[in-house]
């Protein structure tokens, strides 16, 4: 371990393997990194769960009805807030794509659609949609998009700078790049610690602070703008709560949720934000 890093919790795979992973601080840059992280060849098996949203159409059972009923209203948000951001229609790659749900709206909006996904079932359901994954942003190279949006992926993504850099490459200039994901200082976080599913190791490799992602893009990116995503709070405190107490269902977790937004409207610290990049060299 280095200098500016120290341990910051112990964190268990609840979803794959019941594996325990330690979640170490760079003091430097504030954020958490995943220790071990697993090698790239045996990251593929720890997203074998029938239960990873992400990768499923699956509305059966109140809690994932509920998710799609979301996520239907939460990508008509995205659509409009790239629009907002790049200010006209034009070419859009979306980074970890899943089964092509964004890119299926953003296309019907007239959007040049382009995406990246490596899970082969979840590229399959996009294709059913027709929309065309491609497996690596490699396929990608000497191509440049007016908007790249990373939607809860880039704490997936192994080498992280490499692919910062990558991202930079991607993005025309004075373009814009759409980056979300957790916040692991919001309310929800600290209240479930351990149990905070928004840490979801190891899939999830960095946890990433506000600061962090400032950070992290300052050199090629200017922010614009950090919008929180409101609904995240309550979704990952009923997982949370599932995780602590075997509650598939709890009002208890609605509160934290709703507790936790109304928290971050003094502190800033939602549970999870959108950040509105613009290329600026």
């Amino acid at each position: 371990m280095q200098n500016h890093e120290k341990k910051y919790l112990s964190v268990k795979d609840y979803l794959v393997s019941g594996e325990t992973f330690e979640l170490v601080h760079d003091t430097d840059l504030d954020f958490l990194k995943t220790f071990p992280q697993p090698k790239a060849e045996e990251l593929p098996k720890y997203y074998e769960s029938q239960e990873y949203i992400s990768h499923t159409d699956e509305k059966r059972g109140l809690f994932l009805s509920l998710y799609q009923l979301v996520k239907k209203w939460s990508l008509q948000k995205k659509a409009k807030l790239i629009l907002q951001q790049h200010g006209e229609v034009g070419s859009l790659l979306d980074v970890g794509a899943g089964t092509g749900d964004f890119l299926k709206v953003a296309k019907e909006k007239g959007w040049q659609v382009h995406g990246m996904e490596p899970n082969k079932n979840a590229a399959k359901l996009a294709l059913e949609k027709g929309i065309d994954l491609k497996a690596s942003l490699n396929d990608f190279e000497g191509k440049q998009f007016d908007v790249v949006t990373l939607w809860h992926v880039l704490e997936h993504i192994p080498n992280l700078e490499e692919t910062i850099s990558k991202l930079a490459a991607l993005v025309k200039p004075y373009g814009t790049l759409i980056i979300a994901v957790p916040n692991f200082k919001s309310f929800d976080a600290k209240h479930y610690g351990k149990f905070w599913a928004a840490f979801d190791v190891p899939r999830h490799l960095w946890h990433f602070s506000k600061d962090a992602i400032k950070r992290l893009f300052a050199g090629n990116f200017e922010l614009e703008k950090v919008d929180p995503m409101l609904f995240d709070s309550f979704y990952v405190s009923l997982l949370s709560e599932k995780y602590k107490t075997g509650n598939k269902f709890s009002l208890k977790a609605i509160w934290i949720g709703f507790k936790s937004n109304l928290r971050a409207k003094h502190t800033k610290e939602y549970s999870s934000h959108s950040y509105c990049f613009r290329k600026v060299k």
